[in-house]
């Protein structure tokens, strides 16, 4: 299962050095809806090798500002502390999962 990342936790997660997918999201967002059930499968195939979560952007601001997110969903890769790759939209699992290896 994906985690539910907050303010308070993101740095915490960074701080165990693997890679990240951040999942920046909202109840009310449609296209958000959509994306969810994979990011939750991603969590359950690759959630051993990365921290695989999602930000409820309406309860975690700080951390929507801090990357600058200003649609969602925003979907942040990063590796070694740095976003390496972002999906900006609702995209194919395939599309996320791609990603997802490129940063393992």
């Amino acid at each position: 299962m994906a985690l539910a990342i907050t303010d308070s936790s993101f740095d915490q997660l960074l701080a165990q050095g693997k890679p990240m997918v951040v999942d920046f999201w909202a109840t009310w967002c449609g296209p958000c809806k959509k994306v969810g059930p994979y990011i939750e499968e991603l969590a359950e195939q690759y959630g051993d090798q990365a921290i695989i979560g999602k930000v409820d952007v309406d309860d975690n601001d700080e951390l929507a500002m801090r990357f600058g997110v200003r649609n969602i969903p925003t979907i942040l890769f990063i590796k070694d502390g740095q976003v390496v790759d972002k999906q900006i939209g609702a995209a194919a699992k395939n599309v996320l999962e791609d990603k997802l290896k490129a940063i393992l």
